[in-house]
C-alpha cells in the first residue's frame, strides 16, 4: 500500500518518503531460505511418502507466511514522510495508526547508530516536539544522518517563513508611512 497523497495539504510537498531500512527484512529472508531448504531436504532425504511431504510443505508454507510475508507487509505499510510542513508517520496493515508533527513544533532532532548500523547506513532518528507526547523515535531509518540534515533544513525554513524579521519590519514601516501621507 502506497502513501496516500490525499492527506497532504494544497501547498504541501513531499521532500522524503522512507520505509524502515531493509535490515528489517534480513531475518525473514533467512527464515524463508531455511524453510525452503528444510522442505527440499525432507522431500529428498526422508521417505515418508507423498502425504507427509505435502503436510511438511503446508506447515512450511504457513511458517513462511507468518515469519516472512507478514514482516514484509508490515515493512511495506510503514511510512516516514517528510514534507515542507510536517513529519508524517503511518504504520499498520489492517488497523492503521499515525502521527503528524508540524515543523513549527519540532524542538530537537538527533540521531544515533551503532557501528553495525553505520556500516548498513541506518540508525535511529529522535524527534523531540513541543506537546504532550514529547519525542518520537524512528528506528531503522535509512540514511539517518542525511535525513537528520534534511529535517533540520526543513525546520529552519519553516521558522524563517514564520518569523517576523528586519526586512518584514522595514516593509511594514514603509507601508505605514505611505498610508499616512496625504493623497494629492
Amino acid at each position: 500500500m502506497g502513501f496516500p497523497e490525499s492527506v497532504l495539504t494544497k501547498d504541501e510537498q513531499v521532500v522524503l518518503h522512507l520505509h524502515p531500512h531493509w535490515k528489517a527484512l534480513f531475518l525473514p529472508v533467512v527464515w524463508f531460505v531455511l524453510a525452503v531448504a528444510a522442505v527440499v531436504a525432507l522431500a529428498i532425504f526422508v521417505d515418508w511418502g507423498a502425504i507427509a511431504n505435502y503436510i511438511a510443505a503446508g506447515v512450511a508454507l504457513v511458517l513462511v507466511i507468518v515469519v516472512t510475508v507478514w514482516p514484509w507487509i508490515k515493512w511495506r505499510t510503514t511510512h516516514y514522510v517528510f514534507t515542507n510542513e510536517r513529519v508524517i508517520m503511518r504504520n499498520g496493515v489492517f488497523s492503521r495508526s499515525g502521527r503528524d508533527i508540524p515543523m513549527g513544533r519540532i524542538n530537537d532532532v538527533s540521531f544515533s547508530h551503532s557501528l553495525f548500523e553505520r556500516m548498513l547506513g541506518c540508525g535511529t532518528l529522535t524527534i523531540e516536539s513541543a506537546g504532550e507526547r514529547g519525542q518520537v523515535q524512528l528506528t531503522d531509518l535509512p540514511q539517518v544522518e542525511k535525513t537528520q540534515s534534511v529535517l533540520y533544513e526543513l525546520v529552519d525554513a519553516d521558522r524563517q517563513k514564520h518569523t517576523f524579521g528586519d526586512d518584514d519590519r522595514d516593509a511594514l514601516v514603509r507601508e505605514i508611512k505611505n498610508d499616512a501621507e496625504p493623497a494629492s
